[in-house]
């Protein structure tokens, strides 16, 4: 009888837990691994380490962040995909994410199914930037491609990449032709584009800034729905004339599916919790971000919706992979 009321109390126990949304097994217990599927240095990897510093505090246990980029952020994601759904190796991603399904032939993983949405973290503006000099304003960058089908170049942080895509709603707006050049990150594109040797990129504000306040960059326009406190001068494409063109780009923190819902609903309160803090905000405002929390639920739906907003991208400007 003692047995049984042992294991009867245990299960309540277990219930209340579960009831609560209290992690089970006194969650974490060790080291909390964040995959960045870009450079480090990216706006991304940025965000990642901005929020995981406060969660990491929270939690009490440490956060590693690890880079693994390539493949338009495939890599990555294909690695927390085929962990285990234990809530000790997740994936900050950004919106980039939900279009390599639809670029993609033959993902190791479905970009839906296989991750369960923790929260959106953030979103902030690219800024289309070029080498000093190279041209007058946004204007003059879209008459040059027009005048020359096919022969400027810009650079991307990959396939697929929020960098990428919003190239292509841009193009898609301006109505001109050029070649697509892919990077493994923004980091790598941000040099080529200093050195002059792609015309222009649509560079997260995060990382680019300090190089166009060092005049190592020409800023040109501004990709998002409003321009930028960090870059008030500096219209948005869509105030340059060029109707529907802005771009949301957000990041999100992710999951693998199967993760039990007590732990992502943990994860979700101690990542609200940073992004209200003053710590966070002060950070992002520095980066040109926004926070932009969402329960686990609302943020699955929301990844759905772009999922679609995303394959209509793909399908308009016949992105493949390479």
């Amino acid at each position: 009888m003692k047995i049984l009321r042992y294991a009867a109390t245990v299960l309540a126990l277990v219930v209340c837990t579960v009831a609560n949304g209290q992690a089970p097994g006194g969650y974490p217990t060790k080291p909390i691994h964040i995959i960045v599927p870009f450079s480090a240095g990216s706006a991304t990897d940025l965000i990642a380490r901005t929020v995981a510093e406060p969660m990491s505090r929270a939690l009490g246990q440490p956060i590693v962040i690890e880079n693994r980029p390539g493949a338009g952020g495939t890599l990555g994601a294909g690695i927390v995909a085929k962990s285990a759904p234990d809530g000790y190796t997740l994936l900050v991603h950004s919106a980039g994410h939900v279009a390599n399904a639809s670029i993609y032939s033959s993902l190791p993983y479905d970009t839906l199914r296989d991750f369960a949405c923790v929260t959106t973290l953030a979103n902030l503006p690219n800024v289309v930037v070029s080498a000093p000099a190279r041209f007058k304003g946004i204007q003059d960058l879209v008459e040059s491609a027009r005048s020359r089908p096919g022969q400027l170049n810009f650079g991307t942080a990959g396939h697929g990449s929020a960098t990428h895509m919003n190239t292509e709603i841009f193009r898609a707006s301006a109505q001109f032709d050029a070649v697509h050049i892919p990077f493994k990150g923004t980091p790598e594109a941000l040099n080529e584009a200093m050195a002059g040797r792609i015309d222009f990129f649509f560079a997260p504000i995060a990382p680019a800034l300090p190089l166009i306040r060092d005049g190592r960059l020409q800023p040109l326009a501004v990709g998002a729905i409003k321009r930028s406190p960090l870059l008030p001068d500096v219209p948005t494409t869509v105030e340059a004339g060029f109707k529907d063109s802005e771009y949301v780009f957000w990041i999100a923190l992710l999951a693998p599916s199967g993760a039990p819902r007590p732990i992502v609903e943990r994860l979700n309160a101690e990542a609200t919790k940073a992004l209200a803090s003053m710590e966070v905000k002060d950070k992002f405002a520095l980066l040109g971000a926004e926070t932009m929390p969402m329960a686990p639920l609302a943020c699955d739906d929301f990844m759905k919706a772009e999922a679609v907003r995303a394959a209509a991208v793909v399908k308009k400007a016949g992105i493949k992979a390479q």
